[in-house]
C-alpha cells in the first residue's frame, strides 16, 4: 500500500503537467502552415502589399493561452507577426463551445470540448460552466493586449474609433484595429437581454451559429440545419437595433435564407468557401452569395481545404476570382480562419503571397485594395455603431 501511494503521489504532478501542457501541443498541431516561414514574394507584389490597409475578419487566437504580444513559431498569427505582414484590421472571434467527434456534416449540441480545454489552460472557474463567461474571458483578454501595447492593438467599438484608427494608421502603419466577434450566439444562453451584455463587452459582429444548431438557429454543421427560430427572430432584430453585424458563417441554408428575408442591414460571411469552386456543407450557393451582395455585406474567403479544396495560394485566388465575378470586387474580402485548428498555406506573415496571387490573377491595385482590405473598412465605417 505505502509504495501505491508513493508511485501515485509521483504520478499526480506528472499527470497534471501534462494536462496542462496538452493546450500548447493541440495549439502548434492544430493551427498548422503547409510550409514554414519566410515567405517570398515579387518585388512587384511586395511593393503592393506595403501600401495596402489589409483586413482579416475571421481569426480564433482568443482561444488559445498565447499572449497576442508576442511572437511564437507555431500558431498562425500574433501581434508582431501581423505587423509583419502588414495586416491593418482583425476581426478577433471568440469560440465558446464545439461538440466532441466535430464533424462537417452532422453534430449534436449535448457534448462540448472546451470545456476541458479551458480548465486545461486555467481560465476562471466561471467560464467552465457558462458560455456567456467564456465569451467575456477572450473579450476580456483582447482589452487586456490592447491596454498593454502602447497604442499598437487598438480595440474599435464605432465608427468614429475606427476613422481616428484610420487616420493614425495613414501616418504610422505599425499598429492593428481588433474588432470582437462571437463564433455562434449560444453564449447568449437562451436569454435576448445576454446580446446586451455582449455588446457592452465590446461585441460588435455575431455569428448566429458554429458547428451545432443553437437557440438561435440552425448550423450547416447541425442535426435539424432549421431556420430561425422565435428567439432569433427577436435577436436579429436586437443585433439590428444596436448596429452589430450579423454574420452569417457557418449558418444553415434555411438560416440564411430567414435572416436575408428579414434583414435591414448589411450581412456578412467572415470565413468561408463557395460551392463553384469548392462544393461542401457550409460553401456558399451563388443564390446566396448574390443575395448576401444584394444587402451590401462581403464574403470573407478562407484559406483552408475544406473551404477552397485545397491548400495553397492559388486555391484561395480561385475561389476569389470566382466570387468577384459573380457578385462584384465591392463584395469580396479575406477570412482566413487562423488558429481555428486549420491548415494553411501560410501564416499571417505570408500575406504578400496572396497580393502575387490576386496580381497574377489579372487583378488591378484597386482591386487587389479592395479585396485585401477596402471593403471591410467600407462596411465597418458605414455599419458600426455611430459612437
Amino acid at each position: 500500500m505505502r509504495k501505491l501511494l508513493i508511485a501515485l503521489l509521483l504520478l499526480a504532478p506528472l499527470s497534471a503537467l501534462a494536462f496542462f501542457g496538452l493546450p500548447q501541443v493541440l495549439d502548434a498541431q492544430l493551427n498548422s502552415v503547409a510550409s514554414p516561414p519566410p515567405y517570398p514574394a515579387s518585388a512587384s507584389a511586395q511593393r503592393l502589399h506595403r501600401g495596402l490597409f489589409v483586413a482579416d475578419l475571421h481569426d480564433d487566437a482568443l482561444l488559445w493561452e498565447r499572449d497576442l504580444l508576442k511572437r511564437y513559431d507555431y500558431g498562425h498569427s500574433d501581434l508582431p507577426r501581423m505587423l509583419e505582414g502588414r495586416l491593418g484590421l482583425q476581426v478577433f472571434s471568440t469560440v465558446t463551445k464545439t461538440p466532441r467527434g466535430l464533424n462537417m456534416e452532422r453534430n449534436a449540441a449535448d457534448s462540448d470540448n472546451i470545456t476541458l480545454l479551458a480548465m486545461a489552460q486555467r481560465w476562471p472557474r466561471a467560464t467552465w460552466n457558462s458560455l456567456l463567461q467564456r465569451a467575456l474571458y477572450q473579450a476580456g483578454k483582447l482589452r487586456e493586449a490592447a491596454a498593454g501595447s502602447d497604442g499598437r492593438l487598438v480595440l474599435i467599438r464605432n465608427r468614429g474609433e475606427l476613422q481616428a484608427f484610420i487616420q493614425a494608421w495613414n501616418q504610422d502603419p505599425q499598429r492593428l484595429a481588433a474588432l470582437l466577434a462571437t463564433e455562434g450566439l449560444q453564449p447568449i444562453e437562451g436569454r435576448l437581454e445576454n446580446v446586451d451584455a455582449l455588446y457592452d463587452a465590446g461585441f460588435r459582429i455575431a455569428g448566429l451559429t458554429h458547428f451545432f444548431d443553437n437557440e438561435v438557429g440552425g448550423s450547416a454543421h447541425g442535426l435539424d440545419k432549421g431556420g430561425l427560430t422565435p428567439l432569433g427572430r427577436q435577436v436579429i432584430a436586437r443585433l439590428e437595433e444596436k448596429s452589430m453585424l450579423v454574420d452569417l458563417a457557418h449558418a444553415s441554408r434555411a438560416l440564411i435564407d430567414d435572416v436575408l428575408a428579414m434583414a435591414t442591414r448589411p450581412v456578412l460571411v467572415s470565413h468561408t468557401g463557395v460551392e463553384g469552386t469548392c462544393p461542401g456543407t457550409r460553401n456558399l450557393s451563388d443564390r446566396h452569395m448574390k443575395a448576401i451582395a444584394a444587402s451590401g455585406g462581403v464574403i470573407g474567403i478562407g484559406y483552408w481545404s475544406t473551404a477552397v479544396c485545397d491548400t495553397s495560394v492559388a486555391a484561395i485566388v480561385k475561389a476569389i476570382r470566382y466570387s468577384v465575378d459573380l457578385v462584384g470586387v465591392e463584395h469580396v474580402a479575406l477570412g482566413s480562419d487562423f488558429n481555428g485548428t486549420v491548415h494553411t498555406p501560410f501564416d499571417v506573415t505570408g500575406l504578400a503571397q496572396l497580393t502575387e496571387g490576386l496580381q497574377g490573377a489579372g487583378f488591378s491595385a484597386e482591386e487587389i485594395a479592395a479585396i485585401m482590405g477596402g471593403n471591410v473598412q467600407r462596411l465597418l465605417l458605414a455599419s458600426l455603431p455611430r459612437e
